[in-house]
């Protein structure tokens, strides 16, 4: 017994080392995490101010900024499909001050063409949360006074080469959904890429270009305007905001089209190396934020349904899109000129 009570001291004096050793390693992760963010969050997006991913951008980084206490500013970085405003992400100090916004025509399409860049989709990358999905609005210039599916194919069909579509850049989810409607339907389209589908907009309603394959985030608004023509949905189901409004997949049997489905999903990254505490502090905010009523109705009118979850659910999120893209980009052996 006295050998035991004998120990007592020593034992206590190791456990007091141990703790104190611990709090001197693990203080500067805690004090990160309490303390961040100390200034104002650079929210780099890859594509022009007024298309979709402009648009939830700018909703999310005010209610992101009311849950951090610092001011989320939206930084539109557009050109090169995306790549520009990723690779600025992807060279920036991972402190949590330089974040992107961005979609699926990045980190899924753009992967999945597998183009030689400056940075890797993966490895460059911190994943931190899934934001939105929604499905893209097949669209028409008024001027060519065609209003079904069926009509289009025919006129395509006996016009060759005479039709145009728009992308929001080479490599996007825009430009590979047109590419592969093209190549099912045997319809010949000239593709011409944009900075972003915001500045494709003026030009689809003056009818200098034909076709837009946008997401209905940014599109639907000019349907409901009477602007241009919506004809079909590439969404497995149809929309509530657009109840009139087909999908491809239940009018487009007869022309190749059945399993046609094509989903642009939102999120948010960090360059690599972001801490983890970091990461998890901005996952939760963004988990909380999309919680919120006036979000989710807002995310309801964009014709988009909320995301969510761990920064892992929406990697693989992210990376099962890139594998069903990729085996289209094979298949029809799209380029992305």
């Amino acid at each position: 017994m006295a050998c035991l009570l004998g120990l007592i001291p020593k034992l206590l004096r190791w456990s007091l080392l141990c703790w104190g050793s611990w709090t001197i390693l693990s203080s500067p992760i805690n004090a990160w995490a309490q303390t961040y963010p100390l200034k104002a969050i650079s929210l780099i997006t890859p594509f022009p101010a007024g298309g979709p991913t402009d648009s939830i951008a700018r909703l999310m980084s005010i209610e992101l900024a009311k849950k951090l206490g610092q001011a989320v500013v939206v930084d539109n970085r557009p050109g090169a499909g995306g790549n520009i405003g990723c690779e600025i992400v992807a060279r920036a100090t991972p402190d949590g001050y330089t974040l992107l916004f961005t979609s699926s025509s990045t980190h899924s399409i753009g992967a999945a063409f597998g183009k030689k860049l400056p940075f890797n989709y993966d490895a460059d990358f911190t994943p931190i949360a899934h934001v939105a999905d929604a499905p893209n609005i097949f669209l028409l210039t008024k001027n060519l006074s065609i209003n079904t599916l069926k009509d289009f194919i025919d006129y395509a069909k006996s016009h060759p080469d005479a039709l145009n579509f728009a992308s929001a850049g080479n490599g996007t989810i825009m430009h590979l959904t047109g590419e592969y409607f093209d190549s099912l339907t045997g319809v010949k389209m000239m593709h011409i890429p944009y900075k972003g589908s915001g500045l494709a907009m003026p030009d689809l309603m003056s009818g200098k270009v034909h076709v837009l394959f946008d997401s209905v985030v940014s599109g639907m608004q000019h349907v409901q305007d009477g602007k241009l023509t919506a004809i079909a949905i590439t969404s497995k189901k149809r929309i509530p905001n657009l109840p009139n409004v087909p999908t491809l997949m239940e009018i487009g049997a007869p022309f190749g089209l059945k399993d046609f489905v094509s989903e642009v999903v939102w999120g948010m990254y960090g360059p690599k190396n972001l801490p983890p505490s970091v990461t998890q502090r901005i996952n939760l905010e963004v988990n909380r934020v999309l919680e919120l009523p006036n979000v989710k109705q807002e995310l309801f009118n964009f014709g988009a349904t909320t995301g969510g979850g761990t920064p892992q659910e929406f990697n693989k999120v992210m990376l099962d899109d890139r594998s069903r893209w990729s085996k289209v980009i094979v298949e029809q052996k799209i380029q992305a000129e």
